[in-house]
This record gives C-alpha cells, sequence and structure tokens, in this order.
C-alpha cells in the first residue's frame, strides 16, 4: 500500500465535539453578558485554535473592538476543562476504519489545534488510552495548524515519508495543511463544513463516510 499512515484533525473528523464546543464557548459568552450562538456558527467559528474561537464569537456578538478577548480567553479554557466531553462521540463509521488500519499495520495519528492536554483527553476517552500511535495538539514550541511544521513532525515522529502519509480534516484549514505538508489530503464531509469549502482545495480526495477511506487506502497500491 502507498500509504503508511494516516493523520487525523479531531474535531469535526475524528469525534464529533460540536455539543462541547457550543456549550463551551456559549458559557463563557454568557459571562460577559452576550447571547448564545448557535451550533451552526460554532462549526464556522472553530478549527483555528481556541483563541480564534472566542475571538469570533465575541465579534459576531458584538465585541468588534475585542475589548473581552484577553480576559474571555482564560475564562474559555475554564469552561472548557469542565465540559471538554459533554456529549462528545465518535463519527459513525470511524471505528471501523481505526480498527482497518490498525489490522493493516498503518499508523495512526492526531494532529488539532485543540490543546495537547484536551486533545488527549478526548481521544482518549473516546477510543482508549495508547490507541493511537501519536496525538499532537496545540502548544508554544510548534506552529498552528495549517502551518505544515505539526504534520512534518508527525511523519517524523513515526518514521514515514510525507509523500507516505494521508491527510484528513473537515476545514479549509486542513486542507491546507494536508497540502503545505506535501501529503495526500482527504476532505471529510461528515464534520463542521461544507462539502464546497473543501472542494475549493482540490484535494486528492474527498469522503462523505469514514469507510470510504478503507477503500482509498487500499485501492491505492505502491
Amino acid at each position: 500500500m502507498k500509504y503508511k499512515c494516516c493523520i487525523f484533525d479531531l474535531d469535526g473528523t475524528l469525534i464529533n465535539t460540536i455539543h462541547a464546543l457550543n456549550r463551551t464557548i456559549n458559557l463563557t459568552l454568557g459571562q460577559f453578558g452576550y447571547a448564545p450562538i448557535d451550533e451552526a456558527h460554532t462549526k464556522i467559528f472553530v478549527g483555528d485554535g481556541y483563541k480564534t474561537f472566542v475571538e469570533r464569537a465575541l465579534v459576531y456578538r458584538g465585541d468588534e473592538e475585542r475589548v473581552h478577548l484577553e480576559e474571555a480567553l482564560p475564562v474559555y479554557c475554564q469552561n472548557f476543562e469542565k465540559n471538554c466531553l459533554y456529549r462528545v462521540e465518535a463519527y459513525d463509521g470511524m471505528r471501523e476504519l481505526l480498527g482497518w488500519l490498525k489490522n493493516k499495520g498503518i499508523k495512526i495519528a492526531v494532529l488539532t489545534n485543540k490543546a495537547d492536554a484536551q486533545a488527549v483527553v478526548n481521544i482518549e476517552t473516546v477510543y482508549g488510552k495508547g490507541y493511537f500511535d501519536l496525538i499532537t495538539g496545540e502548544r508554544p514550541d510548534m506552529k498552528r495548524k495549517p502551518d505544515p511544521e505539526g504534520a512534518w513532525y508527525t511523519a517524523r515522529m513515526l518514521g514515514v515519508e510525507p509523500k507516505r502519509c494521508l491527510y484528513l480534516g473537515d476545514t479549509n484549514t486542513d486542507m491546507r495543511t494536508g497540502i503545505a505538508a506535501g501529503m495526500d489530503t482527504v476532505g471529510v464531509t461528515w464534520g463542521f463544513r461544507e462539502r464546497e469549502e473543501l472542494e475549493a482545495f482540490h484535494p486528492e480526495f474527498l469522503a462523505d463516510d469514514p469507510r470510504q477511506v478503507i477503500e482509498i487506502v487500499g485501492g491505492r497500491c505502491s
């Protein structure tokens, strides 16, 4: 098989975390007197790290001068620590895909802009400890996606050439990350963004169901 490693985004790709993200941002907005946002807007605002998420939500709710941004960031983190597992679940078909990959000896990794510690908690809660070969979240010593540094780091740590990695994600940030890293990229449509957003970046593949990735990986010969 061509691919020796699959690198997955977390939110909207591996795990449906929209309820937890929406609950957390609304608790935060409420503490500053702002009305809540719906899940549709939450899906649009996430993907580029929690600071950008909070900023987008505040601006949308009227804080165009970002007056409350610095104060709201630690509040969001406190709320997220308490609510990061609220109604989180694996997407239908994802366990089947991951099991198939592991059975074929293909390494599986997570690369996300979610804070590193919370990424580990989310993944280990849903899939179990030690299930993934590597989990990498946002941390001070690494540039966030769409910079390809994290993707290259993942490939290096797992001993796989970037061209042998398949990168999967549900947002424009993910498409830019995979393409910049020189990895074949899969836009997954079961997550937080519309198909058109992914198509605009011309990824090698689009998948509407995790089980389609089995066909993508299994059908690509070295």
